[in-house]
């Protein structure tokens, strides 16, 4: 299949949500993930200098979400929060490279103990020629909810196919 069916394959597809994937927040993940990033505020370390700011326990980190649940009955075949899932378009393409990744937060928190659901859907799809040939350039977009159902976070990402 040339870049070009698929990509027009692809655009059908656009808008259409995946499966929900439920997301995990815990305190070690959101402490991994600041101190791998170089945070140095206590409000993603330690509960009770976060709940004296006003926050519900230690919060997030901007570009973190937590982690998805996998246990062998039911694989994600995924790392981390990512919803985005396609085996079946990247094995057509000698490479695939991350064309980067935004988050919208919508001012609550996300915090240690939350339960969120992320829903994905495939938001563009373009092509374009590169030094390397023909590129596919596929965005995503998940919205997360807690769970009281508050929308809580958008993550766009852009997967660049050569």
């Amino acid at each position: 299949m040339t870049e070009s069916s698929l990509a027009d394959e692809l655009r059908t597809l656009i808008g259409k949500e995946g499966e929900p994937l439920i997301i995990e927040v815990d305190k070690t993940a959101i402490r991994m993930f600041a101190r791998a990033v170089g945070h140095t505020d206590l409000v993603f370390y330690d509960e009770e200098y976060a709940k004296s700011k006003g926050h519900r326990s230690i919060i997030c980190p901007p570009g973190f979400v937590g982690h998805a649940i996998h246990t062998p009955l039911q694989p994600t075949g995924i790392i981390g929060s990512s919803v985005t899932r396609m085996p079946a378009i990247k094995a057509q393409f000698r490479g695939v490279l991350n064309g980067g990744t935004e988050f919208e937060f919508y001012g609550e928190d996300i915090c240690a103990g939350d339960i969120l659901k992320g829903v994905g859907k495939l938001a563009e799809v373009r092509e374009r020629a590169g030094a390397l040939g023909q590129m596919l350039f596929v965005v995503t977009e998940t919205n997360y909810t807690n769970q009281n159902g508050k929308l809580v976070a958008t993550q766009r990402g852009t997967a660049i196919m050569y």
